[in-house]
């Protein structure tokens, strides 16, 4: 057996060399933390590109350590193939091993802290163009607003689509779809689909018919002339999700665990469904909270496997939480005007309006989940906290890796 141990005496390493895994001290002295070999060699990246440069399945299956050289911050291993590893204390404490507790019974619902808007009591959250567009500091306020409000107003934007493109592209690239990219459009069924219209919209949730919806939407009104209307709604799904959880879990467990298919086939030219069924509701395969909600009753298709019993399991559940989002204390009412952009996350806000007259000229686009999550998590922790706890898969929320 090795022992070695640091300037604050802590015992780093005391293993038999020939028959166990790596170890490593932990922070509180408690347990020792044990990696496989061959994970231990081969789960280590090139320095600038970030990947994974060791040939995996070339690594013997029975390969083993041959000398251990504990330091200050590192432990240097030596293999019984002649070539070495160094590894710091923090890697491999952020890397242990866990077991996931997955306890059986209770909720399948469960949310992530979030706050709930409720208008008359709080404050719209409201970033200025200006200062986004000077610094990074007020991105993430912004970006901050967005993941725990589930919306933000961006006051002062020039009425212009250029500047309105470019505060979109602080967070990142836009989305093209098949409206293309970056829109600039009027009610007048260019693409045929309800937005392009002036009737009333429910609220409802963008791209279901995609196998990856849009995180983020911002809307720009420009111009509305010669008429009135087109009020903007927004309705917080993650808490009307929750109410129904409390209300009728049954029912939140059918929108959990049905799925439906989706398509966007107005234009002759289109018919867009996603790789897969989805449900209303979405857990997250690790964290076991909802993260994502798909709520378009304009864009859902006909269901085909599915038996009566189970029909009016999931219609009743559906009718309990259409009528949950159609709560007075639950809708969200703004009037846009130019100048002022509205962005919201697409996983979580249900959006609409009402009937308008007139002509409305609008402006906006679509940012994909990943890239809006990769600012959002640089920007609060930092790029040396994001890579250091990559495939982590605790709930802390020191961990970068929680904010999904």
């Amino acid at each position: 057996a090795s022992r070695g141990y640091n300037q604050s005496g802590r015992c780093l390493t005391e293993m038999n060399l020939n028959l166990l895994p790596l170890l490593v001290p932990t922070a509180k002295m408690k347990k020792v933390n044990l990696f496989d070999y061959a994970w231990a060699l081969q789960d280590a990246g090139a320095l600038y590109t970030k990947q994974r440069i060791s040939d995996t399945f070339s690594i013997p299956r029975k390969v083993a350590i041959t000398e251990l050289a504990p330091r200050e911050n590192t432990v240097k291993v030596t293999w019984s193939d002649r070539h070495s590893s160094l590894y710091s204390y923090s890697w491999l404490g952020v890397h242990t091993h866990k077991k996931i507790n997955r306890r059986p019974g209770g909720s399948p619902l469960r949310l992530r802290p979030f706050r709930f808007f409720k208008q008359g009591r709080d404050e719209l959250p409201t970033v200025s163009y200006e200062e986004v567009m000077d610094g990074d500091f007020a991105v993430l306020e912004w970006l901050e607003n967005i993941y725990q409000w589930g919306f933000c107003f961006v006051k002062g934007v020039p009425v212009d689509p250029h500047a309105t493109e470019e505060l979109l592209e602080r967070i990142s690239f836009i989305r093209n779809t098949h409206y293309g990219g970056f829109w600039d459009f009027t009610s007048d069924l260019t693409f045929k689909d309800t937005a392009y219209t002036s009737e009333f919209l429910g609220a409802h949730t963008d791209n279901t018919y995609f196998t990856d919806p849009a995180r983020l939407q911002l809307f720009h009104l420009l111009s509305h002339t010669d008429g009135d209307g087109g009020t903007n709604l927004l309705v917080d799904g993650f808490q009307a999700a929750s109410i129904l959880n409390e209300e009728n879990p049954g029912a939140a467990k059918a929108l959990l665990s049905v799925k439906h298919p989706f398509h966007a086939s107005g234009n002759d030219d289109v018919c867009i469904q996603p790789a897969d069924h989805f449900p209303v509701f979405r857990n997250h395969g690790y964290l076991r909270e909802l993260y994502q909600i798909r709520w378009n009753n304009y864009d859902r298709a006909p269901k085909r496997d599915w038996w009566v019993d189970e029909q009016q399991r999931w219609y009743d559940a559906a009718r309990h939480f259409d009528q949950i989002i159609r709560r007075p204390e639950m809708e969200v009412w703004t009037q846009l005007q130019p100048g002022t952009a509205l962005i919201f996350d697409n996983w979580r806000m249900l959006h609409g309006r009402s009937q308008f007259t007139g002509k409305r000229r609008m402006c906006g686009g679509y940012i994909n989940n990943d890239d809006f999550i990769s600012r959002y998590r640089l920007l609060k922790f930092g790029r040396e906290a994001v890579l250091r706890h990559i495939g982590d898969t605790t709930r802390h929320f020191t961990n970068p890796s929680r904010f999904i």
